[in-house]
């Protein structure tokens, strides 16, 4: 998690002067670099060149106002100060993560940084320094490139390369929150009080290094990182808004995806990735998460994410897939769908024991009631349905028994988990506070039970190996009880067969 790429700025020609970014408190430079910032493969720029680029450029600023989201940002920073007085707090956001030698990944802000400043460019970090009344919240961030150097052409993070980037001006404006030069930061570490200062750790190594933690072991950082993941577990209107955006990109990615189903031949799971990821880069930022398009066996795979297979006429497809906004609120959906746009009678049957046990957990759902008795309660559907079947070895009460579970050798997994800001959100909160605890009004939380005969596995009939059902949904707990969020996609088996036909007759079309 913490390799980063090097900055490839480079020594300006004729000058010799070091473009000012390249400092110690941005990433090293690429271990496949030349020493002086450049790759073997950059050219040698003439003077005559070099002179003309270094003239005749306009400034033209932009016109930025304050960003509707911003309050929101400031009223989390306002929680997490309450938190730890007079304690400096340090959350970095990352940096660019290598993919193939010199180049990288797309940038994805780190979730908890985003989550305090909606900032979306790599490197920054937020430091709350406190001031005797709460804390002063500053964001160290690279400016835009200068043109006093020729970094502008030259640098990785030339404005020529990457595209014009905010002033810290202009990103204060924007962000309702004081800037500095990320070139300050090291500085500004340096003064960090030993045993007062708490990091979000494993995102920059810089920070990192800067500052070690005071205690040996790091519980004091892994508190702070507990406490952010517990203020996010309730989410506000707007974060709901943003889920619910997600969501309804996410419906008409399914959609889109069906609509190019064929029903009477293969086609490759990778084209219906494709096809929703399209969807996703168009209504939003990218995919939540690497989709799983799962055909006929690689169903029975949780984590199928090779799409390398094949539909075929007959079989089930399951597809695990979200779209993340540009807010970078993320849905989380499956369907499992007829291929040839029935069920069989055996689909049929398992589908529905899947579908029972996912409404009986959504039903259950109200704040106060445990997290774990929600699972009780979608797993023992799905017990009372393997004995339906034939399948389970024992009775239902002991399948369900602490000392046996061996219903999860059909289930697998959980009924599901937080959803927000990440797939899997609020991740680092304590144990009492998510899996132990209870669940409250604005949770936001898949509901997603899921049966899985494997090909090979002999303790089941032949005619059920290979089968694999999943069904999940995006569900907001409020005052009366659940909300799902995603019930723009039908679930019931026999209407999800009317939606396939229904998509299909309509025909493909490109997101506009």
């Amino acid at each position: 998690m913490n390799d980063e790429q090097g900055i490839r700025d480079t020594v300006a020609a004729g000058g010799g002067e070091q473009p000012r970014e390249a400092t110690a408190v941005v990433p090293e430079v690429s271990e496949n670099a030349q020493g002086d910032g450049t790759e073997a493969h950059d050219p040698d720029f003439p003077e005559k060149f070099l002179v003309l680029m270094r003239t005749g450029w306009r400034e033209d600023p932009l016109a930025v106002t304050p960003r509707d989201e911003a309050p929101h940002y400031s009223k989390r920073r306002a929680a997490l100060s309450a938190a730890f007085p007079g304690e400096t707090i340090v959350i970095p956001t990352g940096g660019e993560k290598v993919r193939a030698n010199d180049t990288d990944f797309p940038f994805r802000p780190g979730s908890d940084f985003a989550y305090l400043v909606g900032d979306h460019d790599p490197d920054s970090v937020l430091v709350l320094r406190p001031n005797g009344g709460g804390h002063d919240a500053i964001l160290y961030a690279r400016p835009r490139s200068s043109r006093e150097t020729d970094e502008f052409f030259r640098s990785r993070h030339g404005e020529l390369w990457v595209g014009r980037r905010h002033t810290l001006a202009e990103k204060s404006t924007e962000l309702g929150i004081e800037t500095a030069d990320l070139r300050e930061l090291e500085s500004a570490l340096n003064d960090c009080a030993p045993g007062r200062t708490r990091v979000l750790r494993g995102l920059d190594s810089t920070v990192d290094k800067a500052v070690r933690p005071a205690d040996g072991d790091g519980g004091r950082d892994r508190e702070l990182a507990a406490a952010i993941a517990e203020a996010k577990l309730v989410k506000d209107e707007w974060e709901i808004a943003q889920l619910q955006d997600a969501i309804d990109a996410t419906v008409r990615g399914f959609e889109d995806v069906a609509r190019i189903l064929p029903a009477d031949r293969p086609v490759a799971e990778r084209l219906i990735e494709g096809v929703f990821g399209l969807r996703a880069r168009h209504d939003g930022n990218e995919v939540g998460y690497s989709s799983i398009v799962g055909a006929g066996r690689h169903a029975t795979i949780l984590h199928w994410i090779r799409n390398d297979g094949h539909t075929a006429p007959g079989e089930l497809l399951l597809m695990d897939m979200g779209v993340e906004n540009r807010h970078l609120y993320t849905a989380d959906v499956t369907r499992t769908i007829p291929v040839s746009g029935t069920y069989t009678p055996l689909q049929r049957q398992v589908y529905d024991i899947v579908y029972a046990a996912q409404q009986a957990g959504i039903d259950f759902i109200r704040p106060g009631v445990k997290y774990m008795d929600i699972h009780e309660t979608c797993m023992r559907v799905l017990a009372e349905g393997l004995a339906d079947l034939g399948v389970l070895p024992v009775s239902v009460e002991e399948a369900m028994a602490k000392e046996s579970t061996v219903y999860r050798r059909w289930s697998l997994h959980s009924f599901g988990h937080m959803l927000g800001i990440d797939v899997h959100d609020c991740a680092r909160a304590r144990k009492e506070m998510y899996r132990d605890g209870t669940v409250a009004e604005g949770y936001v939380l898949t509901v997603e039970p899921g049966l899985y005969f494997q090909p090979e596995d002999d303790l089941v009939p032949e005619e059920l190996r290979g089968i694999g059902v999943r069904i999940e949904d995006d569900v907001l707990v409020t005052s009366s009880g659940a909300v799902n969020l995603s019930a723009g996609l039908p679930r019931r088996s026999d209407e999800v067969e009317v939606w396939l036909a229904a998509q299909r007759e309509a025909g493909p079309r490109l997101p506009g």
